[in-house]
């Protein structure tokens, strides 16, 4: 998702786009990883410097619910990115260093089952936590 396609899909559901909010969808792209409201709100205070860890959490919590950035949890901590431009169904490793992603584009539930019987699956979501290979590297020195 780019930056205009979230402030279009701000606008037609009634929200502002303000300064702050345009300033951490571009932070959000420019970092093109998963960050924690803290690090955003770290990111931003050079320009920011009165903004509130509570703005930058609803924001991302905003963003969320509207489909502008996708969220996962590990090591205790919401993480939130622009939502995935590749359309369609697929999955993600993420590191658990900095944060980046790389898309998985085979299912792995499609190994496991076509259907389980007396379940339909409305929905699921895998993710594979690990080091990506600049991480790894820079660990093993």
């Amino acid at each position: 998702m780019t930056v205009e396609e979230a402030l279009r899909i701000l606008g037609e559901k009634g929200y502002k786009s303000t300064g702050k909010r345009e300033a951490l969808l571009r932070l959000l792209a420019r970092e093109d990883r998963y960050l924690t409201a803290k690090e955003a709100l770290r990111l931003m205070h050079r320009d920011y410097p009165d903004l509130s860890f509570d703005t930058i959490y609803r924001n991302l919590a905003l963003f969320h619910e509207l489909g502008i950035v996708h969220m996962t949890e590990f090591d205790g901590e919401r993480r939130y990115r622009l939502r995935c431009p590749i359309e369609g169904h697929h999955h993600h490793l993420i590191c658990l260093s900095c944060g980046t992603t790389q898309e998985i584009l085979a299912c792995p539930l499609d190994a496991m089952w076509s259907q389980p019987d007396g379940f339909i699956i409305a929905g699921h979501k895998f993710e594979v936590y690990g080091y990506c290979r600049s991480c790894a590297e820079a660990t093993a020195h």
